[in-house]
């Protein structure tokens, strides 16, 4: 019997994360930004500084891919880099006063597309589900981890 697309977990939350960026980028588009750099964003929204290698385990991305969002973010004046005083092989990575003042704007839309996904559930399938997304990705997160610790 062929499992359906809509019996499938991956399919399901893949798809649903297709939809998510899609109505993030739509929204974020008037200010530049796409959902591309929400990871990076939210990694150094708080006003700390990451090195790359630091952000890119922080948020799960590629090094490669960490590279390029950080070369697209810095030529939209999104980030500012600057070199460690004591070891200048390192480059320290934050928010620029740019990317800060856009901040409450983009907490906004994230923060409607959320309220708009979920307005079909009640406030306890609301839990039920961030908790279910917790634990597979806390099940899944070992493997990748070990995945990324194969291939060094």
């Amino acid at each position: 019997m062929p499992l359906k697309r809509t019996q499938s977990a991956g399919y399901m939350t893949n798809w649903a994360a297709r939809l998510f960026a899609r109505a993030i980028d739509q929204k974020l588009k008037p200010l530049g930004l796409s959902s591309g750099y929400l990871p990076v964003f939210f990694a150094l929204a708080n006003g700390t500084t990451r090195a790359q290698k630091q952000l890119a385990a922080e948020v799960g991305i590629e090094q490669p891919t960490m590279a390029a969002t950080l070369n697209r973010m810095e030529r939209d004046g999104l980030i500012e880099r600057e070199k460690d005083n004591e070891d200048r092989r390192i480059t320290h990575i934050h928010l620029s006063p740019s990317a800060k003042a856009k901040a409450p704007q983009i907490q906004t839309i994230v923060n409607a597309v959320n309220e708009q996904a979920l307005s079909g559930l009640n406030s306890l399938e609301k839990r039920v589900l961030l908790d279910a997304l917790g634990k597979v990705t806390n099940a899944l997160a070992p493997a990748e981890a070990k995945s990324g610790a194969d291939n060094a």
